[in-house]
């Protein structure tokens, strides 16, 4: 079980970001930029309102979209305090199957290994390629916000 994933048992509704989800966050210039940013301040007010939820990003994800958590170009994401979602062995082995079965890349294979894991009453994703995410979540129940 990743570091992240310990976190999530308490948490009752759990935002997956993909990685266009991810880039629009860490660039201004991005057209879905306010998108994105305006959902991710509906989280922030529901955390202050001390709703369970929980911004997430697998860790391939955040590879693919360039995300350093040391670049300054990124101080707007770090503030948002998203969790890593770690592909260790138990999430490697599933988005392994996610892949081989659907033949998507290893990112979305490892959002799916996230959402199919999340023991979260509610998970959504915010993508910009909705057939992806519900190819990869499998038969659980997702929220899909196409950004």
């Amino acid at each position: 079980m990743g570091r992240g994933e310990s976190d999530l048992r308490r948490v009752s509704q759990v935002i997956v970001l993909d990685n266009e989800a991810l880039q629009a966050l860490g660039d201004p210039t991005h057209r879905k930029h306010r998108r994105v940013l305006s959902y991710t301040q509906v989280v922030a007010d529901r955390k202050r309102r001390a709703s369970d939820v929980r911004l997430v990003v697998p860790t391939a994800v955040r590879v693919e979209a360039g995300w350093d958590r040391t670049s300054p170009l990124w101080a707007l994401a770090n503030r948002l305090r998203i969790t890593d979602m770690v592909l260790d062995s138990v999430a490697a082995n599933v988005a392994a199957a996610i892949r081989a079965s659907t033949g998507v890349s290893v990112p979305d294979a490892h959002l799916g290994a996230v959402i199919r894991s999340a023991p979260a009453d509610h998970v959504t994703v915010l993508t910009s390629d909705p057939g992806d995410m519900r190819l990869v979540a499998g038969d659980g129940s997702v929220t899909i916000v196409n950004i």
